[in-house]
């Protein structure tokens, strides 16, 4: 369970984490323009993420989403499922395009080359990862995420250690940095709802890729609690040094580099994963959305919008950055209040429901174990748990023999093992 929770923790961190966090630019915007208040502005900002991840993970495994929608239109009412949809759609597409920036950017700065190259070769790393499922995407996701964990630690405790905490020449070189949002508490309200509105399509998909609601809000609260210590570490560190770092456009990269010239590339490295991670997961989650009444399509759809993406990403990191996410972020504080009492409301459904999945689970193991008896008792159970369920019986009955039997493996020659023609008695019956 932890195992599983933890995969799910990173998978979401890696969805949070993109260009903007990993090279820096996000904190300096949104809390180190601020001096020590955007420090305050940042703990705030990551409880906030901690509970929304929760929710969305757990509405997506409560309903088994593929994609978001499926999780708005139960949490509210048509026109404002309608909105959220639209905003996150439109969403997905600019923090997708704005990935590609930022790739031009990490390898421009490090490296030398031109925009185009960095920017051509995250495009293409997104198209080739994109071929796979849902399950493989987030591994791939979450396997990035760790690297960036060494190198974000690595460079605070050298901020803090090599610093000279002048903290008033420290306040007057933050005040110089460029943003677009007015004052402290206002830009932790708008980074927390740009990281919400940014993860929650691909966070819901995440979600609804796992039947056993535990794991889905306990990978919420591991990635949370990440992301906190990531968020507080990496604006500290920043700040600390905001003097060197607060014009440039990566300025985490530049931060390592300043510990050492050899970590350098492999931090432009880390960053060009992270934001490869951002870019896949948003469209990834795009492409779900838009082919959602035609499956069969969603590789059409998604090379398609990864190749326009592409082409509008030449208008500059920076001050794509500056300009495009604090509108995103106030669509995502109306996204936060509705998730939030939607989540909020359906606790007590969403306790039955993983009491009834786990004794499923526990069901179905029986069935498929060619050492175990499964009597007409057990068969009765299961119809009366199917009946209770908020899903279609012969859904839930798939997604849990699926699951039991890929714990089991592939070697696993019980006679429960093979596929079974649909009865009318229950899921696993």
């Amino acid at each position: 369970m932890f195992r599983q929770a933890t995969g799910i923790g990173m998978a979401f961190v890696g969805v949070l984490v993109g260009a903007g966090f990993a090279s820096g630019q996000e904190m300096l915007q949104f809390f180190v323009a601020f001096g020590l208040w955007g420090i305050i502005g940042a703990a705030g900002a990551a409880l906030i993420l901690i509970v929304s991840g929760i929710a969305a993970l757990q509405l997506g495994s409560y309903l088994l989403a593929d994609e978001h929608t499926v999780v708005f239109r139960r949490v509210s009412n048509p026109w404002i499922a309608w909105f959220l949809d639209a905003s996150t759609i439109v969403t997905l597409f600019a923090i997708g395009f704005v990935m590609f920036a930022g790739g031009g950017s990490n390898m421009e700065q490090q490296f030398g080359w031109p925009v185009w190259a960095g920017a051509t070769l995250t495009m293409a790393a997104v198209l080739v990862a994109g071929m796979f499922d849902v399950s493989r995407v987030s591994a791939i996701i979450g396997a990035i995420t760790p690297f960036l964990i060494v190198f974000v630690v690595g460079a605070s405790v050298w901020s803090m250690t090599t610093s000279s905490y002048d903290i008033p020449a420290l306040e007057l070189a933050a005040g110089s940095v460029q943003t677009g949002v007015p004052n402290w508490w206002l830009a932790a309200l708008n980074y927390v709802g740009l990281c919400v509105i940014t993860a929650v399509s691909m966070t819901i998909v995440i979600g609804g890729s796992m039947l056993d609601m535990r794991v889905a809000g306990l990978g919420g609260v591991i990635g949370g609690i990440i992301y906190l210590v990531l968020l507080m570490l990496g604006v500290t560190a920043l700040y600390l040094h905001v003097d060197a770092v607060g014009q440039d456009d990566l300025p985490m990269l530049t931060l390592v580099n300043a510990i050492h010239p050899s970590l350098g590339p492999t931090m432009a490295l880390v960053i060009c994963g992270m934001i490869f991670n951002t870019a896949l997961a948003m469209f990834y989650a795009l492409g779900k959305r838009l082919s959602r009444r035609r499956p069969e399509r969603f590789r059409v759809v998604f090379v398609a919008t990864v190749l326009v993406g592409f082409a509008l990403s030449f208008v500059g990191f920076r001050d794509l950055v500056s300009y495009v996410f604090p509108p995103l972020g106030y669509l995502g504080l109306v996204l936060i209040v509705v998730m939030g009492i939607g989540w909020l409301r359906r606790r007590g459904r969403i306790g039955d429901e993983t009491e009834r999945r786990e004794r499923l689970h526990r069901l179905a193991q029986r069935k498929l174990d060619p050492d175990r008896r499964f009597n007409p008792e057990h068969a009765a159970e299961v119809r009366r748990i199917a009946r209770a369920s908020n899903l279609p019986g012969d859904e839930l009955r798939k997604a849990m023999l699926d699951e039991v039997r890929a714990a089991r493996g592939p070697d696993d020659e019980s006679t429960g093992g093979a596929p079974e023609p649909e009865r009318p008695e229950g899921p696993v019956s």
